[in-house]
């Protein structure tokens, strides 16, 4: 079972009452929350330089309301979108009858899913739980992902020109031809490469590189 202890829903939703109720509807399952009045609020958050070390390092939701005064629920995911932030925290729309079809939208541009207002409290949090599973999932991949770049980035320009052709599966005489190198300094780079980013063999380390 997925651990859930270090995640943490956002409610975005401008009615106080619905953003206390659903508090304390996932306190009663153990799960932390913090409640924003506003899109904007959210967004402040996120910008927040002291908080943004902690940005989609660990599992998250967004329960998001459709329609809130100034930005709406709608418009904020579509720049939740676009920063990449909903790669890590699936967003769940909280939707009255009217702005299902807007929602059923959302969810085919990439949210998570919708629920009708007034909405089934288990089903909610069952599906709040879900998402974050599916977070955790996420987050660790985008950490794997940011791992492989960080290492490539170490890499000498030559020795990521060697990698290259080594994740094609070329050997080693191709690879000196293809460079105008000798196989021996080939053998070198081979080594080097292959320590720096972490693995023990071409396949390993075509794997790798596809994470990124």
């Amino acid at each position: 079972m997925t651990r859930l202890n270090d995640a943490t829903v956002y409610i975005i939703d401008d009615d106080a009452i619905v953003r206390e109720a659903m508090a304390w509807l996932l306190r009663s399952r153990r799960l932390l929350s913090e409640s924003f009045d506003s899109a904007e609020a959210f967004e402040r958050m996120l910008d927040d330089s002291t908080r943004g070390t902690l940005r989609l390092t660990h599992p998250g939701c967004i329960l998001l309301d459709v329609r809130m005064p100034g930005m709406s629920g709608l418009a904020l995911f579509d720049r939740l979108a676009e920063r990449g932030i909903v790669q890590a925290w699936p967003v769940i729309f909280l939707t009255g009858h009217a702005d299902i079809p807007t929602a059923v939208d959302a969810v085919k541009r990439g949210a998570f899913d919708f629920c009708e207002k007034p909405f089934s409290d288990n089903g909610l949090v069952d599906r709040v739980e879900q998402a974050l599973a599916e977070s955790a999932g996420r987050v660790a991949h985008l950490a794997e992902r940011q791992a492989v770049k960080s290492r490539v980035a170490e890499l000498t320009e030559r020795e990521q020109g060697v990698m290259r052709l080594v994740a094609s599966g070329r050997p080693n005489k191709l690879i000196a031809d293809e460079l105008g190198i000798s196989v021996r300094t080939v053998e070198v780079h081979r080594a080097r490469v292959f320590e720096k980013m972490d693995v023990k063999s071409a396949v390993e380390l075509a794997n790798s590189l596809q994470k990124i």
